[in-house]
């Protein structure tokens, strides 16, 4: 998926056993692939965007991490970092295949997780940004995130 595709109905569960539809919102979604819960990098990745949430409800965008992770995972990760935006399970690994994020080749011989990516789609369900990190370890370009959010707000 790139800038300018629209997304396909893609309907994801969360934490509190909720179907979501990536492509049915109100404002913006900022939608943030990572491998697996509970690894220092997505921790530290999810943290960051934890605590700048004000921000990113100032630009009218709703957070939502994904990863391959169940929901129960999830909701554990969630409850222990004090997450204060959604994470919605990929389980069957429908959306990362749609958006390409799917990684074949993860650490330690693993296979099927989301690459580190992040994407904002507007309320029509068209990617206005797209970032695929290039490694695990990298994290999305947030500073570029808020601009593009703040000029698509402008």
């Amino acid at each position: 998926m790139q800038v300018g595709d629209k997304i396909p109905e893609i309907i994801l569960f969360d934490t509190e056993k909720q179907k979501v539809s990536l492509n049915e919102q109100n404002g913006y979604a900022v939608l943030l692939f990572f491998p697996l819960a509970f690894t220092s990098t997505c921790t530290t990745e999810l943290c960051s965007v934890r605590d700048e949430i004000s921000r990113y409800n100032n630009f009218n965008a709703t957070i939502y991490g994904i990863s391959v992770d169940s929901l129960f995972t999830l909701g554990k990760f969630k409850e222990e970092q004090n997450l204060n935006f959604s994470l919605l399970s990929d389980f069957n690994k429908e959306a990362s295949e749609a958006f390409g994020v799917l990684d074949e080749t993860f650490a330690f011989g693993m296979k099927g997780v989301s690459k580190r990516s992040a994407f904002i789609v507007d309320q029509d369900g068209i990617i206005r940004y797209a970032e695929i990190c290039p490694t695990p370890g990298d994290l999305p370009d947030f500073i570029k995130i808020k601009e593009v959010l703040e000029q698509l707000n402008n």
